[in-house]
């Protein structure tokens, strides 16, 4: 086997496509806070979705009981539905601009639909 050739179960990684190193990625002190809000949002979206099944639950036993639509619960969940989908956006990298409470207002019910 020649020294010029690597082995074949040599594997060359070109992940870092910006020319920045590992380590400078590593001590970035916005890499580290982003990490933060990504956990804050993680625990506020676990408890965002156990309201939406409160209002999914309470929406289904309204139209159980009384044959109509609440239009209220119709607003709760959509609104909810709305920061959800901005919560995902940011925790799947799809945007830089953090939901509410720490960045963007709540979504009101107009602007989700």
């Amino acid at each position: 086997m020649s020294n010029d050739n690597p082995p074949a179960d040599h594997v060359v990684s070109d992940s870092n496509h910006s020319g920045i190193p590992i380590e400078e990625n590593i001590k970035s002190r916005s890499t580290w806070l982003r990490a933060l809000f990504m956990v804050a949002f993680y625990v506020i979206g676990t408890v965002v979705t156990a309201v939406l099944s409160v209002v999914v639950v309470l929406a289904f036993f309204w139209v159980l009981l009384t044959g109509e639509k609440n239009g209220q619960l119709q607003q709760a969940g959509q609104v909810i539905a709305a920061y959800l989908y901005e919560i995902v956006r940011y925790l799947t990298f799809n945007t830089e601009d953090k939901p509410f409470p720490f960045g963007n207002d709540l979504p009101s019910a107009d602007a989700a639909e």
